[in-house]
């Protein structure tokens, strides 16, 4: 194995190994009050998270990089018929008004995390179709749109603004990388940021998500209770937290202990000094994928560059959400947050990436 494939190999194993460990203290006390079992959530997390998860990264570490390029189209449009599935009665299921999951019987699973992947693969494949030079013009572009519009509007009848924040980044930046003209690129933040923006007011729950964000002692018993109990577990922890296991912010205090708000009772049990850890490792992760994408041609790179985004965007926006830095968007953190299906779906395209070094 390659130095680069052999780092992001162990980076990736102590990833979900940090995770374990977290997630096994972090869902006691809910897993036991739900499910009647304290590991509840450790034990799901292993065995439909890290091992299928893990069978697929090495999987798809030994599958010609180049195969998931033919792939491409008919991958995504597997997946976007997944997405029409939730909708439908008998095989989509809700939870909590989100309409995100699809119920096969011997296993559920959340289309939308396959959709973060199967989306590079596609547009890796579709700027790089002409022997490695990349197209992107005006005319070009419209394939672009046409696909991202129909992804976003599937994502907000779920609704799901989370994912389509973080999709949104991952096309943007591909496109970016594939070598758009600065002023078109800006543009075409600036509109997207105003669409965003006007789809945040004109929903009730995600426009209270803003008054919280703006104001976190406006109503800190209803929509502000979220971020103040979050960061009431990030100020306890101090530089070297109250000890692994000793969280309270999981007693019934913090919503979603095992999703969103993990990282609160990383910082709370583990203090600053497990913070920093944790972060260093999102970074490790970032700068190897960096480096693999050097040394290949325009689709591996562009594959690589977005996985990297995917992984280190959704690490981001998952901590600032929690630590008040934005509003809360209810993104998982990647590798720690409870979720077999995002689990699985980043150990996929991080066995793509391995593969892309061993030939590189």
């Amino acid at each position: 194995m390659s130095k680069s494939g052999k780092t992001l190999s162990i980076l990736v194993f102590i990833l979900i190994v940090f995770g374990l460990v977290i997630l096994s203290s972090a869902g006691i006390v809910d897993g036991q009050k739900r499910f009647g079992s304290s590991y509840y959530y450790f034990i799901h997390q292993l065995l439909y998270g890290v091992l299928p998860g893990l069978a697929l990264f090495f999987l798809f570490s030994k599958i010609n990089y180049k195969f998931w390029k033919k792939m491409a189209l008919p991958l995504l449009v597997a997946v976007v018929g997944l997405l029409v599935l939730v909708f439908v009665p008998g095989v989509g299921y809700g939870l909590r008004g989100a309409q995100r999951w699809v119920d096969f019987g011997l296993f559920t699973f959340q289309p939308s995390e396959i959709l973060k992947l199967t989306l590079i693969i596609y547009l890796a494949a579709w700027f790089s179709r002409r022997d490695g030079h990349i197209d992107v013009g005006p005319g070009s572009a419209i394939p672009f749109f046409v696909v991202m519009t129909f992804i976003g509007g599937l994502l907000l009848l779920q609704p799901d603004m989370g994912t389509l924040v973080l999709v949104s980044i991952i096309a943007l930046s591909m496109y970016f990388f594939a070598g758009v003209k600065l002023s078109h690129f800006l543009v075409l933040i600036l509109v997207l940021g105003i669409l965003l923006g006007a789809l945040a007011v004109i929903e009730p729950y995600r426009f209270d998500r803003l008054k919280a964000y703006l104001n976190p002692n406006v109503d800190k018993q209803g929509i502000s209770y979220h971020v103040n109990q979050a960061m009431l577990g990030i100020g306890s922890g101090g530089l070297f937290g109250l000890g692994f296991g000793q969280s309270r912010q999981k007693f019934n205090y913090l919503p979603e202990p095992v999703g969103d708000s993990i990282f609160a009772i990383v910082v709370e049990e583990l203090g600053f000094i497990g913070a920093i850890f944790l972060l260093g490792l999102f970074l490790a992760l970032s700068l190897t994928l960096a480096g693999i994408a050097k040394a290949v041609n325009p689709f591996g790179r562009m594959v690589v560059l977005g996985i990297a985004v995917w992984i280190s965007g959704q690490a981001i926006i998952n901590i600032a959400a929690i630590s008040g830095l934005i509003p809360l968007t209810g993104l998982p953190l990647p590798f720690i947050s409870f979720g077999s299906s995002s689990l699985v779906s980043i150990l996929a395209g991080l066995g793509i990436a391995v593969n892309v070094a061993e030939r590189s």
